[in-house]
């Protein structure tokens, strides 16, 4: 069996169960610190605040290749300039290299990899540097770039880099790029992010995990609510067909990814475990069966108010996209594809599905 996928970790001991069913398949798995002195700004800490127990259950994960998240897009200053802050951070991923559940780091904030480079040399030597999803990487200059970045501290060259997720649906660049990677770097393996379900090149992304990331640090996230009135989610009640131009994979296409990509990245550790079972499950399976959109990140929200049947989307679904040119007044074809294929999810019988039925049921 072939173990492509790299997954989430939730501290709860009847995930750490399911995960070792499917250890088969699973590549590796990716784990935040959660509460712990707010050094994962990308998520709502909530009760699990103990490394201890992080510790004991990460070791029962029957996968290789753990990777400790620190991948906000920013953190509080704090952190880089009080040492005692800092050297928190330190010990804990002392511990966890000690306790042997931590190959690498992931991280989008380049001041704080250089920190921690500087002030404990020794243990990053012992750790790889893996570009965070939202560092964005989408070319050969950007890829190269980032390497001989991480080659300035003493953290160790990635072992896998996650291309931009836009690569999903940019088939013949995403196949240059992988191309010049295999060539360039030949012991890197390539990761895509298939069920993050984002808009195609959001235009609220970064401010979007700006806010996320204040918010959490200042205990006082008002991210959901300037999304909702001013962000993706209201263009998406406005233009509900715009979702299938978002470049996610579906498990029915990984096969043709695979071809170019060594790994399949999921995401949705916010959603909590029963999410990330069923997600995983049909990424195993390689098929859904139901509403495409329990199986997305950002867009899932939107699955309480509209049902996309998985099934009616065709086997060549992705190349179709692939061949977008984001000209929708004048193609039309998500418009029509959508109107064929998606319905509220408390439908009415003769209802006709528009962007404002749809817009009426999210209100």
């Amino acid at each position: 069996m072939t173990q492509f996928l790299n997954v989430p970790f939730l501290p709860q001991d009847d995930y750490v169960e399911f995960l070792n069913t499917k250890s088969a398949y699973i590549d590796s798995v990716h784990f935040s610190l959660m509460g712990a002195k707010r050094l994962d700004n990308r998520v709502d800490p909530q009760s699990i605040d103990h490394l201890e127990t992080i510790i004991q259950l990460m070791k029962q994960v029957k996968v290789k290749n753990k990777y400790l998240l620190l991948n906000s897009i920013f953190y509080g200053p704090d952190l880089l300039i009080q040492k005692d802050h800092l050297a928190h951070l330190i010990d804990c991923l002392d511990q966890c290299v000690s306790a042997g559940i931590v190959k690498g780091i992931i991280y989008c904030d380049q001041f704080l990899l250089q920190s921690l480079s500087l002030e404990a040399p020794d243990l990053a030597q012992s750790l790889e540097a893996i570009p965070g999803t939202n560092t964005m990487l989408d070319s050969q200059a950007k890829i190269s770039s980032y390497l001989a970045y991480i080659r300035e501290t003493n953290f160790q060259l990635p072992s896998k880099l996650t291309l931009d997720r836009a690569l999903n649906r940019n088939l013949e660049k995403l196949t240059d790029t992988v191309r010049w990677c295999r060539q360039a770097y030949p012991d890197i393996k390539i990761e895509l992010l298939a069920n993050e379900g984002c808009l195609p090149f959001c235009p609220y992304r970064n401010s979007h995990d700006a806010y996320i990331a204040l918010g959490n640090h200042e205990k006082d996230d008002k991210s959901l609510y300037i999304n909702n009135k001013f962000g993706c989610k209201q263009l998406l009640d406005k233009k509900p067909y715009k979702l299938l131009q978002s470049p996610f994979i579906r498990p029915e296409d990984v096969d043709s990814y695979l071809v170019q990509a060594d790994l399949i990245l999921l995401s949705g550790r916010a959603h909590g475990v029963e999410f990330l079972k069923k997600i995983i499950s049909s990424y195993v399976a390689g098929s859904h069966q139901g509403n495409m959109l329990e199986l997305l990140d950002s867009m899932h929200w939107l699955s309480e108010h509209l049902y996309i049947d998985n099934s009616a989307l065709s086997f060549d679904f992705a190349n179709m996209l692939s061949v977008c040119n984001n000209r929708c007044s004048s193609c039309g074809f998500c418009m029509e594809l959508f109107q064929a294929i998606a319905r509220p999810v408390k439908q009415k019988e003769t209802e006709n599905v528009t962007s404002t039925k749809i817009k009426e049921k999210l209100a």
